[in-house]
């Protein structure tokens, strides 16, 4: 009875101190059907928590514990956020396996990560060696952002792209290397739309095989204008 009074009021808690992060989790999954679902289930959520007390110990410069407390939550769910990352409000780790975020990396207010995503280091530096992501920042399942780097306000990063350079805002960037996309200057929907998300590459190929067919055209008439010139008459 006593076990289960501690049980209660420990979610009660969690769900008062963490109501921003449970209520950008609402908005954002359609698959979230109650604030005790998300408190019960959600890996994510778990890690934040498990990560905002971590942090909270490391910021008191308490030895070890604050590692061991992340690397519990690894254990339980999947994701390695560590203590001395700095991480804003409204945070939300959709599903979450595989995440690793790491010590030097900023990450701003409204910000979603799916699955997979690294923000880790190149290894060649020593400082700030981790990436600075703005507000209103979604990186799409399985990417890498990587190094001392900046990704501006209301960017996409597509799934599985690899970033190692500095990103302005209102920006989508897919691929292997990570190759930027303008979305017209404006802000991104907070949902990731994997289906719409540009892709410079086959933009370009678009244009270039639409200008081939503009001057084959232009080549043909030309020619058989030509031909019409042409006294074939002996």
């Amino acid at each position: 009875m006593i076990f289960l009074l501690i049980i209660i009021v420990v979610f009660m808690l969690v769900y008062i101190l963490f109501s921003e992060d449970i209520s950008a989790v609402k908005e954002r999954d359609p698959a979230a059907k109650s604030p005790l679902e998300i408190l019960l289930l959600y890996p994510g959520l778990h890690a934040l928590v498990a990560y905002r007390f971590a942090h909270q110990i490391w910021e008191w410069k308490v030895p070890l514990i604050p590692r061991w407390i992340s690397q519990i939550a690894k254990f339980w769910t999947g994701i390695e956020i560590h203590p001395g990352a700095k991480i804003g409000r409204k945070f939300f780790i959709d599903h979450g396996t595989g995440v690793v975020i790491g010590e030097t990396a900023i990450v701003g207010d409204n910000v979603l990560l799916y699955q997979g995503v690294t923000l880790g280091g190149t290894g060649k530096e020593t400082g700030k060696r981790h990436p600075t992501l703005g507000n209103n920042v979604v990186v799409g399942a399985g990417a890498k952002i990587l190094g001392n780097i900046v990704i501006g306000d209301n960017s996409y990063i597509g799934a599985n792209a690899v970033v190692i350079k500095n990103v302005p805002a209102n920006s989508t960037v897919v691929g292997i290397p990570g190759r930027i996309t303008k979305q017209e200057g404006q802000k991104i929907d907070s949902l990731l739309d994997h289906t719409h998300v540009n892709d410079p590459v086959m933009e370009t190929m678009t244009k270039l095989l639409a200008r081939i067919k503009t001057l084959e055209y232009k080549t043909g008439h030309e020619a058989s204008k030509s031909d019409r010139d042409i006294d074939y008459t002996i």
